[in-house]
């Protein structure tokens, strides 16, 4: 029998021990509880994708491409980004089941391409905890180089561990206020740059868009002149193919939300809020403060001044250091470090269900499906936490040499997916309309459909073969192989899963569209829990706070001081 065709369960009622009150759970959740409220999954979709490349690595890229270089590159890439959301999105919300966007290649492609998928997915995942704990502990080295590498992995281990092991529920509430001081960072250095470029400094220089024209919007990379500044912009776009991201974590998690279809539709239709305020934002922000050729930053970058990496080499500590602003790049520091938590945090969760899920699919062991009472996949956990200790290589490398050679594998496995999700959608769409079902009758209709996923999917391919253009000139075989050979390996992956387990290619209009009964599931699940109210935070990061609202708001505290 084909992995696709599964037996379809039944709707089960399970105790929910933290209110005391029975919640209904669909049994094709996989024994996974659904316990995370909205403003968990809106917080967990920031902090999720947001860490390492913002705070650390993006300024590094100014010096290659240029403030519009690197603006440009970002805001290009998150366009595409927002194509490849608007796939997620809509399969998503229909059928909010663990793993969703492999579970939906496994019912609508082939069992062989969600086999490959889910691996290029988890290790994305498994390659970028041990990224984040190289990352933060670079940011220590900011007030000293006497914690070893080490003690630094193991206590973030243990960390993560207790975040994970417990309760979903406790997982959301650390990632709730962990993202909140990552939200908080981010409007500060955007504060910190408006009122600094319009004069508001103690050296009283409204310096403004000045580096724009001095030494100019772009530099120069790999070449001279124009061809120059479009290797710099290029290059700035393959940072922002790791950089950029977010649709796959608020997937990962569709499976736990308390009320799927009220809680989905609004972190996805915020998605391209949030990419042009955090991601093309700091791009911009990142170059008004700074010049591009800043004599500061091109020693970080070189290793000809201590503390590359940290936040001594962010544009913004340059610029706060040169206008004689004395102790905020420790408070930048102290917050970077609760980000890059987060972060790490939000990525172990996505991928120890990722590997649950794969166990208990057949995809990798069985004993990876196992869970406590209280729905937690311990040893897939387990297996991510080992992983995480691949941070040990900072001992005997350079710990930013570690942190790009996470990077350039988690930007494979990471566009691989986006590809695999766009075609999956392709499928979705033509089968909807060749068994004649409506697009607006689903729960989330995307935008720009099926044209955003013949974006999403040619741009994931492109950016996985530009990922080492630039090792060509002086060519370099190590990074030769760490850019290139997941790319060849994942294609012999999918051939010999096919061969092996003889999966069938699904074609267009016999697909199940309901999931071998998991879509009813849902729908059942929906009709009978009791709908989660929607808060403050929610409103304020889906995009619903509209100026009606508002202004309903202001006129309420209004009368309420008359009363008084």
């Amino acid at each position: 029998m084909d992995d696709h065709k599964e037996k379809a369960h039944s709707v089960n009622v399970d105790p929910d021990v933290s209110s005391g009150e029975a919640q209904v759970l669909p049994s094709g959740a996989t024994h996974l509880q659904r316990r995370l409220g909205g403003k968990e999954v809106q917080l967990f979709a920031i902090g999720g994708a947001i860490g390492t490349s913002v705070f650390v690595t993006m300024g590094t890229w100014l010096p290659r491409g240029g403030p519009a270089g690197l603006f440009i590159g970002y805001t290009l890439w998150c366009l595409n980004v927002w194509c490849v959301n608007e796939c997620f999105a809509e399969m998503a919300v229909y059928a909010p089941v663990p793993s969703c966007f492999i579970t939906f290649t496994s019912y609508w492609v082939d069992e062989a391409l969600a086999f490959t998928q889910a691996w290029a997915f988890f290790l994305c995942q498994a390659f970028l905890v041990p990224a984040e704990i190289t990352a933060l502990h670079i940011l220590i080295t900011f007030w000293t180089d006497k914690m070893p590498v080490e003690a630094t992995v193991i206590i973030v281990l243990a960390i993560y561990g207790g975040l994970n092991c417990f309760d979903a529920e406790l997982f959301g509430k650390a990632e709730f206020w962990l993202s909140i001081g990552k939200v908080f960072l981010i409007f500060f250095l955007f504060g910190f740059t408006f009122f600094t470029m319009v004069g508001c400094n103690p050296l009283k220089d409204a310096y403004g868009f000045r580096y724009w024209n001095t030494p100019g919007p772009f530099a120069e990379y790999l070449s001279t002149g124009s061809l120059g500044a479009f290797w710099g912009t290029v290059s700035c776009m393959s940072l922002a193919s790791f950089a950029v991201c977010g649709p796959e974590y608020v997937s990962s998690v569709v499976a736990e939300a308390k009320s799927p279809r009220r809680v989905l539709p609004s972190c996805y239709s915020s998605f391209k809020w949030r990419l042009m305020f955090f991601f093309v934002g700091s791009a911009l922000c990142i170059g008004i403060v700074i010049p591009y050729n800043d004599p500061t930053l091109a020693a970080f970058i070189a290793g000809t001044a201590s503390g590359g990496g940290t936040s001594k080499a962010s544009p913004y500590t340059i610029a706060m250091e040169r206008m004689n602003i004395r102790g905020l790049p420790h408070l930048i520091n102290a917050i970077m470090l609760t980000s890059l938590l987060s972060c790490g945090n939000g990525i172990l969760f996505a991928a120890s269900r990722a590997l649950f899920v794969m166990g208990q699919a057949g995809r990798a062991p069985k004993f990876f499906a196992k869970t406590t009472k209280r729905g937690i996949p311990v040893y897939s956990v387990g297996a991510c936490l080992l992983l995480g200790l691949l941070a040990m290589m900072g001992v005997s490398d350079a710990a930013y040499t570690v942190l790009k050679y996470f990077i350039d594998l988690c930007t494979v496995c990471q566009q691989f997916n986006y590809m695999c999700v766009c075609i999956t959608y392709l499928h979705f769409y033509r089968n909807l309309k060749v068994q004649g079902i409506s697009r607006d009758t689903l729960p989330y209709k995307a935008k720009f459909q099926p044209y955003a996923s013949y974006v999403g999917a040619t741009m994931a391919v492109l950016a996985m073969f530009f990922l080492g253009f630039d090792i060509l000139k002086p060519f370099s075989l190590k990074w030769f192989f760490i850019d290139y050979t997941l790319l060849g390996v994942f294609p012999i992956l999918g051939v010999l899963v096919k061969i092996i387990k003889k999966t069938k290619y699904i074609r267009i209009g016999t697909a199940d569209l309901g999931l071998g009964g998991l879509v009813k599931e849902v729908d059942d699940y929906e009709d009978l829990v009791t709908p989660e109210p929607e808060g403050w935070v929610e409103r304020l990061f889906s995009g619903l706070w509209e100026w009606k609202d508002l202004t309903r708001l202001v006129m309420r505290k209004s009368k309420d001081v008359e009363t008084l």
